[in-house]
């Protein structure tokens, strides 16, 4: 798609009725934390920055990981920022608001 850095922020909500929802979603965030890429966790998704390639392979792998800590259904809310001529920053969205 591009080699630029984009923003894709991501989501997962496990469907599920026990008491272990969040130990799910912390498998999703541990994968992009070991990642490497730069990320922002906020309470509702979490944002990172980087290229597509990388950014989607962090995706299916923070998905895979919910499902191997026990989630057999969950939804997946994705959204990317894509700049084809240049970089999308977390810098120029001045986070610090």
């Amino acid at each position: 798609m591009t080699d630029k850095d984009i923003q894709l922020g991501i989501q997962v909500v496990p469907l599920t009725r026990d008491d272990k929802v969040y130990d799910k979603i912390d498998a999703a965030i541990e994968v992009i934390q070991n990642s490497g890429v730069k990320h922002v966790i906020t309470p509702m998704e979490t944002v990172m920055q980087g290229p597509y390639e990388v950014l989607q392979q962090v995706a299916k792998e923070a998905q895979q990981a919910v499902v191997d800590a026990g989630c057999n259904e969950f939804l997946v809310n994705i959204k990317m920022h894509i700049r084809l001529d240049g970089d999308v920053t977390m810098e120029e969205k001045r986070l610090d608001r």
